[in-house]
């Protein structure tokens, strides 16, 4: 999928530690095998090939599970959730590589391969069809985190309570580590003047995703582009955004904080809601950082668990 998964926990002795990790990792593996997008004879590849074809592919149960997801909350976010983005960001990894805007032309035919309701799914038949040539399917915004729990769950079944598995700062947690009142987090970093200070968490049996162009950007002509593009307009976020959102799974709380970092904060915070998530965006559209926090945001920071 593009990067580096970790797994942390605590075994009764280094031989079953050892077991319960590489089957966790294997899981992963085989996940990576169905819905990677840089593989080109994954399931998620050979799917996109078949667009603007008029076939209906069966998929596998976890590949369903995935775009069935996906396309849900593409409904509750009105689009602002996309698993259909894969033109655009192709278009706009270029952009950044060579420091200068998409063209128009090969921008607006990303968008013409783009949208959520050009992806057909029939729950009767468990199919995927693809409705205009030239679609790409991304999952990068959910698969990591359907990936890190079935990682977990690999891990629950194996008797080991406490654990950590995490892939590009998304994770899964279990019990506290011994001793200690949970699994110590920072989370709240933004990279901005004056910016409000981090705060840390203490999760234990939860799932924490975060989202942002802290780290992944491009500047160009002067304005700063995130990775995160708006299936609505084609183009990178510009408004400076760093979503974390605390749920009971990372494969809801993965996709959340993409949707709210396009969302108006209110909106995003009430979508949140009712996955019973919380969640902290940081957003610098001009010169002063605002914060936006759902009401059981505060409880998580210097405390134990889930809010009530």
């Amino acid at each position: 999928m593009g990067l580096p998964f970790r797994i942390v926990l605590y075994a009764t002795n280094h031989a079953s530690a050892h077991q319960v990790s590489e089957a966790a990792f294997g899981r992963i593996a085989e996940l990576n095998a169905i819905m990677s997008d840089y593989e080109e004879n994954s399931e998620l590849s050979r799917l996109s090939r078949t667009s603007g074809t008029g076939q209906a592919i069966p998929v596998s149960p976890d590949l369903w599970r995935v775009l069935e997801r996906g396309q849900k909350i593409s409904s509750e976010s009105d689009g602002a959730f996309d698993v259909t983005v894969g033109p655009l960001v192709q278009v706009w990894k270029r952009a950044r590589r060579q420091r200068e805007l998409p063209e128009p032309a090969r921008l607006q035919a990303a968008l013409e391969a783009s949208g959520w309701k050009k992806l057909e799914l029939d729950s009767q038949r468990r199919t995927a069809r693809l409705l205009v040539s030239q679609m790409k399917l991304d999952l990068g915004g959910i698969a990591k985190g359907y990936a890190l729990d079935e990682a977990a769950s690999v891990i629950k079944r194996s008797g080991i309570s406490r654990y950590l598995v995490s892939g590009g700062g998304d994770m899964a947690v279990g019990d506290a580590p011994p001793g200690a009142k949970g699994w110590k987090v920072e989370i709240g970093l933004i990279d901005a003047t004056n910016a409000p200070a981090a705060c840390f968490v203490w999760l234990h049996n939860a799932a924490l995703a975060t989202s942002g162009d802290t780290f992944q950007r491009a500047e160009i002509n002067g304005v700063r582009y995130s990775h995160i593009v708006n299936p609505h307009t084609g183009y990178g976020l510009t408004n400076h955004s760093v979503v974390t959102v605390i749920g009971p799974n990372v494969f809801i709380a993965d996709p959340l904080t993409k949707a709210m970092s396009i969302l108006d904060p209110v909106e995003g915070i009430a979508l949140a809601r009712k996955y019973r998530c919380d969640v902290s965006q940081l957003r610098l559209p001009a010169d002063k950082v605002e914060v936006f926090r759902s009401p059981g945001m505060e409880k998580w920071c210097g405390q134990v668990g889930a809010p009530n």
